[in-house]
């Protein structure tokens, strides 16, 4: 390791002096509004000092304060907010899991500028634990923050023009929730093993726990549906179903004789287990009371979107809002329930509504398909145009209606490099905060791009100013060009390392 004069200290080289400042990423690192990002998520993670006991005499430097001999419940120093939030956008932005992200971090110099580090560190930020910690501190606004400011950057970098944030798509997806296929078979033995950890927990004896048997007849149910033997099939169901019966009454006889507090505790484990007995007796669910398709995921929904290939999903509708031109996303939403697309929309727009405010702007024109019709009463200030109003709409909007289908492959690219095929995050709101950061990490790698191709405007301007003003010729453009790129990004660089 070489020692650097510009730098504090002597054994060490700043990160700027290590990679090339012409990265789209470490362009965007400058460009980012880190302090507005920090002031509006701040308040989330304000820390309440505690109060001293005041000494009666007075010294000269004033009245002294005793602290309480307690024991320190601090904990560990905490890890820079600018970190955490950058480690948020690198992950969806380049498709890593909780563990990866942390582990390339520590390997990756360009990442460590982006967090804001001003020297190299062969470490890694933080536990992958403390994402999880830090998305629940950040709730559906702090992440949905997130989201509206790469809208701002856009904006502000003039990738896309103001006027486009007005004219958006809108289309709904399923994002799959990290479960198995739901088959009566595994959703009973999965019912049998949780009463009896349940019983065990709570320190009831049970008569019989059906170890054995319920394994095998979990076994003989998918050996007969994949033989096509369903009359086999329905039988090894039947008795899985009547072993579950058995345990779950069982329990709660048993919790009821030892006390109401053990049935109340038993509560939950005893209704999701009644749930799916009777669900696994009948085709169809009890009115008013949906399926049970996973054991750790009560809000899933089974949706079906006509397709050929997979004609059941299971997870959760998440609506998408992009741009009309340039194919940025300004709204992502998830909505429980499996509700109507049309019913979707009123949210959807007054969320991207929200998000664009900082730009003055706000949705005027949604491009739908036809899953969106006969909504118009519920959204006055916007204009659907859809392939039903082929005959009420002009021509140029009917032109524009065939740039409606560029959001099926943002969608893909949301569940390819984004992370959104499979939501690994606990509870309704895990799928809320995950659908909004896969958004967000799609609308940084939008950044990447449009930075790579069309450049940073303040730059090529200051660029051309000094060439005219040192009389350089436009061949002399291409080997200045890098030279001089490089001393303002890396002066812009330290004088922001000096204020971090």
């Amino acid at each position: 390791m070489f020692a650097c004069l510009a730098t504090d200290d002597f054994f060490r080289s700043r990160i700027d002096h290590m990679i090339d400042l012409r990265h789209p990423l470490v362009v965007l690192a400058c460009r980012m509004p880190w302090q507005e990002i920090e002031a509006r998520v701040a308040q989330v993670f304000s820390r309440k000092g505690r109060a001293g006991v005041a000494m009666p005499d007075l010294d000269l430097f004033g009245e002294q304060v005793l602290r309480a001999p307690v024991a320190s419940n601090a904990g560990r120093p905490r890890v820079p907010l600018r970190i955490m939030i950058a480690l948020l956008y690198l992950k969806h932005a380049f498709n890593e899991s909780d563990e990866g992200v942390v582990t390339r971090w520590a390997d990756t110099p360009r990442w460590q500028f982006f967090s804001g580090c001003a020297y190299y560190e062969d470490r890694q930020p933080c536990d992958a634990t403390t994402l999880v910690k830090f998305r629940q501190l950040l709730g559906d606004e702090g992440v949905e923050e997130l989201l509206a400011q790469t809208i701002n950057v856009a904006v502000e970098l003039k990738l896309i023009k103001p006027q486009e944030l007005t004219r958006v798509i809108v289309d709904s997806t399923v994002q799959h929730k990290a479960i198995a296929h739901p088959t009566d078979s595994r959703m009973l033995e999965t019912a049998r093993v949780k009463l009896v950890e349940a019983a065990k927990d709570a320190g009831i004896d049970l008569k019989q726990t059906f170890a054995k048997e319920g394994q095998q007849l979990n076994r003989k149910a998918g050996r007969y549906a994949h033989a096509r033997q369903f009359k086999r099939m329905r039988s090894a169901i039947k008795r899985q179903r009547t072993i579950v019966g058995r345990l779950q009454r069982e329990v709660e006889r048993k919790a009821g004789a030892i006390g109401a507090a053990v049935r109340e505790a038993l509560g939950e484990t005893l209704n999701k287990a009644r749930r799916i007995v009777d669900q696994s007796g009948q085709r169809k669910a009890a009115k008013g009371q949906p399926k049970l398709y996973a054991w750790h995921a009560p809000e899933v929904d089974c949706i079906s979107k006509g397709k050929a290939r997979t004609p059941y999903e299971f997870g959760v509708k998440v609506g998408i809002a992009s741009t009309l031109q340039g194919n940025l996303i300004v709204g992502a939403r998830a909505f429980h329930g499996n509700p109507y697309d049309g019913h979707t929309l009123h949210e959807q727009l007054e969320q991207a509504a929200i998000l664009m405010q900082d730009s003055r702007s706000k949705p005027a024109t949604a491009f739908v398909d036809l899953g969106y019709r006969g909504v118009d009463a519920d959204n006055p200030d916007v204009h659907i145009v859809h392939r039903g109003k082929a005959k009420r709409i002009s021509e140029q909007e009917r032109k524009l209606l065939r740039r409606r289908q560029a959001i099926e492959p943002i969608i893909g690219h949301l569940k390819a490099d984004h992370r959104m095929d499979r939501c690994n995050l606990k509870g309704g709101q895990g799928d809320r905060l995950h659908a909004v950061l896969c958004a967000a990490g799609y609308n940084i790698r939008w950044l990447l791009r449009m930075i790579a191709r069309k450049g940073v405007p303040f730059l090529r301007r200051l660029y051309l100013r000094l060439c005219t003003v040192a009389g350089v010729s436009p061949n002399w453009q291409d080997a200045l060009g890098t030279l001089l790129t490089r001393a303002f990004t890396g002066s812009v660089q330290r004088s922001v390392g000096a204020r971090i």
